[in-house]
């Protein structure tokens, strides 16, 4: 399970804990009405099977809602049957009538403010209009012996608190959820990004390394079977400058591939650098004052890019650290960040595998594995001077 499907998770929880609240309020009203000896076991049946119908589409409602629907007809079917458990079971903030809070909680949900206080004051009078019409079932009433006005100034003032305080709390929630699911969701567009502008660099490299080999190619081709007719020896030559050609050509392609073309270390550095702040990762750079040994700075700015790429598409990371530092027997790259990837560190997956491999190339190593404080660290390492 990701970190999205988890808040996603979370938040159903505490959206669905109201519903449970509601269940222990009418648990406790009606043990307090078994020891009173006023059951009426008709009315709570009755009560009951509205409430388990209004339950039963409590969930259906937090998951429409989390995916960003409003479901109008469950909302007015559980309204309807909300309300008839409060009607017959009796309509106390105390007892049955917190059904009506219940799905107050959850009618408010994904529609905006101005409706959601529309909807907050129409509950609260109907709250204060059902408890009384049923206020002799009030537990304040039989309790405490109270008349019908001090009973209705109670219902209203407690319904009151709760219109006002239920809305808002769990429109904070979805609201957090809903950034959540943003950030998310712009984090996979940035990881997006980096994949679709590295495509293009690479096809700009094919281009500026093998476009112009390819073209000249066809060109002394071409004047070479011209030729073959009027002078041999002119189209011998030009057919040893193709030869050239497609050496040259078959080699750059290769280092293409292979991604051995000379790169700036610091460019690098500084490009990943705004790659992950502008995804939310706070990034530390530790650079040696020196210049690095001929040959580390090419091999450590694809082992740079390839470890920033595995931290945006592979981890939950908030921060990242790149440090390079050398002696005059190795030099060394450490990548550390403190999203672990979901996958086991033997599957390294064909990025930081091809990274293994082009190191071990040049007589370097690489490792990847999670550390015991729950971070990631890649390190790579070269002897010097570099071999291959």
């Amino acid at each position: 399970m990701n970190e999205i499907e988890r808040a996603r998770r979370y938040t159903w929880h505490v959206l669905i804990s109201g519903i449970a609240a509601m269940w222990v309020v009418i648990a406790i009203s009606v043990g307090v009405r078994i020891e009173d000896g006023q059951l009426d076991w008709r009315r709570i049946a009755l009560a009951l099977i509205a409430a388990i119908g209004f339950t039963s589409l409590c969930p259906r409602i937090i998951r429409a809602v989390l995916d960003r629907r409003y479901p109008t007809r469950l909302v007015v079917v559980a309204a309807v049957l909300a309300l008839a458990a409060a009607a017959v079971g009796g309509a106390a903030p105390t007892a049955w009538g917190f059904v009506l809070v219940a799905w107050l909680s959850i009618a408010t949900l994904h529609i905006p403010r101005r409706a959601s206080l529309m909807v907050a004051v129409g509950t609260w009078l109907t709250c204060v209009g059902v408890s009384t019409l049923t206020w002799q079932d009030n537990l304040f009433a039989g309790g405490m012996d109270l008349t019908f006005q001090e009973v209705l100034f109670f219902n209203a003032l407690i319904y009151g608190v709760f219109c006002v305080v239920v809305p808002p709390s769990n429109r904070l929630w979805i609201w957090i959820w809903m950034l959540a699911e943003e950030a998310h969701k712009g984090r996979e567009a940035h990881t997006k990004l980096a994949l679709a502008e590295e495509r293009l660099r690479f096809a700009r490299d094919l281009h500026d390394l093998v476009g112009h080999q390819l073209s000249a190619i066809a060109v002394k081709t071409e004047l070479a079977v011209r030729l073959s007719d009027v002078d041999g020896d002119a189209a011998r030559g030009e057919m040893a400058e193709v030869n050239t050609l497609t050496r040259k050509a078959l080699k750059e392609l290769r280092q293409a591939v292979r991604g051995y073309r000379e790169l700036d270390l610091a460019a690098e550095v500084n490009s990943v650098k705004g790659v992950l702040e502008a995804a939310g990762v706070r990034c530390e750079v530790r650079l040696p004052y020196r210049e690095l040994p001929p040959g580390v700075a090419p091999v450590f700015a694809y082992a740079v890019r390839e470890a920033v790429t595995n931290v945006l598409k592979h981890s939950t990371a908030t921060f990242c650290e790149i440090t390079i530092s050398f002696t005059a027997q190795e030099a060394e790259l450490i990548v550390r960040n403190d999203g672990v990837a979901r996958r086991q560190a033997v599957d390294l997956g064909s990025g930081l595998a091809g990274m293994g491999e082009r190191l071990a190339a040049v007589g370097g190593r690489m490792t990847a594995n999670p550390t015991a404080d729950g971070q990631f660290l890649l390190t790579a390492v070269v002897s010097l001077p570099l071999t291959g």
